[in-house]
């Protein structure tokens, strides 16, 4: 996918998205020192462009219930990638799972999943991932506690010489 070249003013602006997506376009303008209508424009190039994806409020997992947080590595049996497809379609059903991601190395895929408890992780590792066809292996870590979360991206380094 070709990358779009951005200017400081674009920077500018998703910085305070990312901060505050739910800013009024005038409140967007005046902090990123733009009037009204080339505030605007700007945006709407962004988002048609792809580079704002999409507008979501960030949920506390606690504050709902989900207190346990874990990542799983999983390895698939290598014979045909039958079990792959059946298996990336399972992830997508599972709503445990917030994000998968396809890796190197040992394990073929990380999952990062949010449970109530202890018992409601082990009812899903036991009734779905170790009963998936093609599942070989899976090692488990829990979250004691975040050290650093955030979803801003270092748009800092954007713009800088390489």
């Amino acid at each position: 996918m070709p990358h779009l070249d951005l200017d400081k003013t674009d920077i500018k602006i998703l910085a305070a998205l990312q901060q505050n997506g739910r800013l009024t376009n005038v409140e967007l303008a005046d902090a990123v020192a733009l009037s009204p209508s080339p505030c605007l424009r700007r945006l709407k190039h962004l988002e048609e462009s792809g580079i704002i994806k999409r507008y979501v409020a960030l949920l506390d997992p606690a504050r709902l219930g989900l207190g346990l947080q874990a990542f799983v590595n999983v390895a698939l049996e290598k014979r045909g990638s039958v079990h792959m497809q059946s298996f990336l379609q399972a992830v997508q059903r599972w709503p445990e799972v917030i994000a998968c991601y396809a890796l190197t190395g040992d394990m073929d895929y990380m999952l990062h999943v949010y449970c109530e408890d202890l018992d409601h992780f082990s009812r899903f590792v036991m009734g779905e991932l170790l009963t998936h066809p093609g599942v070989e292996d899976l090692r488990s870590s829990f979250v004691l506690t975040d050290v650093k979360r955030t979803t801003a991206l270092p748009l800092h380094q954007l713009g800088a010489p390489r």
